[in-house]
């Protein structure tokens, strides 16, 4: 009788999860030409079309022109009629867990971590799950593209961008093994304290040692690349990308001092592409940031100040502050991914604190292609790019007016449909909202 139970409670478990929780079936390759009509086209390089065609074949645009003075031959296209409508340029949230971690509370859900610290061999691709129900719910708000990014330790390991769409880890992924992650060791650790519910600033007491291992690490590193033969090892192979330019140093640092460190520790050793990720203190040193190129990925601008002697609004300055410094920017979510969908309206709360609109919009497309390493592919609405954007009933940066009607990725039709509008849908049926 218990194993009858515990067979008949397992079998309920199954049926429940498998009736609530499917992602979309993914989308089929683009099986015919497809041109978009009329709408308001935000390239994305800070150029708008009032009136324009987008036009694209087997996964990349062919057509991006003005409608009113272009002549283009849609004979063989499915026109779509999407005048007073927008189109942009699919968003590109960076650094996240998506495909990594799924509940945060629990423990096997979440697989973002590896032991030890220095881990520069760990590829977050191969561990990345395309059934989790963070996808649907990013791609519903116009990101269809981000990077699934390994965290913990000195260096995490390399990331990959991946499509918001896919049966498995091979089918999505758009660029495997963009960027390799370090995380540049803070002179001073800031804990929280939840018996006062305070921030306790301490020594990191482990500074010298753990900047003398990255050191070493990257000084072994080159040894190993002038050994003409060399028996394989996985974590010196994985750095070796770093100085070809194959792929990008993410150093991840908040603090004015850090940043400078990290930056001049990657160019000690021939890093050719290096990007700050967090860069709440990048301000302070915007004009070695500028001189250097050294673009900024800003983390969590919707969130409090560092400090309590700040203005309570200083991070959503913070986009502002660096690109009228001239440094390139871009916007992420960092912690907790539910709210990384909100990725467009970070982009709206920077226009609100002085960043022009179109501005803005790279800060969530092109900046970030190019501090990714992958403008070639995406970013932009460009004849000869993928055929990755979407099509909103209103602007994209405003949570009050973004509704999206069609969504591509690589020319391939988007379900935008997920559990939340399920969940809107029951719910509001059920205290009579909805008719």
């Amino acid at each position: 009788m218990i194993m009858k139970k515990i067979f008949f409670f397992l079998t309920l478990i199954s049926v429940v999860s498998v009736g609530t929780a499917q992602t979309p079936t993914p989308a089929k390759p683009q099986e015919k030409a497809i041109a978009l009509i009329g709408g308001v086209a935000h390239l994305g390089n800070g150029q708008v079309i009032a009136n324009s065609i987008v036009a694209f074949d087997k996964g990349k645009l062919t057509i991006v022109a003005d409608a009113t003075t272009a002549r283009a031959d849609l004979s063989g296209y499915e026109q779509i009629n999407v005048q007073g409508k927008h189109i942009y340029p699919g968003f590109i949230l960076p650094n996240s867990q998506i495909g990594l971690a799924e509940v945060s509370s629990i423990r096997a859900m979440n697989d973002a971590t590896e032991r030890g610290d220095l881990n520069p061999n760990v590829r977050a691709l191969i561990s990345y799950n395309t059934d989790s129900e963070y996808g649907p719910t990013f791609r519903y708000n116009g990101v269809l593209l981000a990077e699934t990014t390994p965290t913990g330790g000195l260096i995490s390991g390399s990331s990959s961008l991946m499509e918001m769409d896919g049966w498995n880890w091979e089918d999505a992924v758009h660029t495997a093994d963009n960027a390799l992650h370090l995380n540049w060791p803070p002179q001073i650790r800031r804990q929280f304290d939840f018996n006062t519910f305070t921030v306790n600033d301490a020594p990191n007491r482990d500074y010298d040692k753990q900047v003398m291992a990255l050191h070493q690490l990257m000084a072994d590193a080159q040894a190993y690349a002038q050994q003409a033969q060399r028996e394989t090892n996985l974590k010196l192979e994985a750095v070796q990308p770093l100085f070809s330019g194959q792929r990008v140093l993410m150093v991840h640092a908040d603090e004015p001092k850090e940043i400078v460190e990290a930056v001049r520790f990657g160019q000690k050793f021939g890093v050719k592409k290096i990007t700050v990720v967090g860069g709440y203190g990048a301000p302070g040193v915007a004009q070695f940031l500028k001189e250097n190129n050294i673009p900024v990925i800003l983390a969590s601008t919707h969130n409090l100040p560092n400090r309590a002697d700040e203005d309570i609004d200083t991070p959503y300055k913070l986009p502002y502050l660096l690109q009228q410094a001239g440094v390139q920017v871009s916007l992420s979510q960092d912690g907790a991914l539910h709210g990384a969908r909100n990725l467009g309206f970070f982009a709206g709360t920077a226009v609100a604190y002085g960043v022009d609109k179109e501005e803005a919009l790279k800060m969530i497309t092109s900046n970030t292609a190019k501090a990714l390493g992958v403008e070639a592919r995406v970013g932009t609405l460009e004849a000869g790019k993928d055929a990755t954007l979407f099509v909103s009933q209103g602007d994209a940066l405003d949570y009050r007016s973004n509704s999206l009607t069609h969504a591509f990725i690589r020319g391939k039709a988007i379900t935008l449909r997920n559990h939340q509008n399920e969940l809107y849908e029951r719910y509001a049926k059920k205290y009579g909202q909805m008719k």
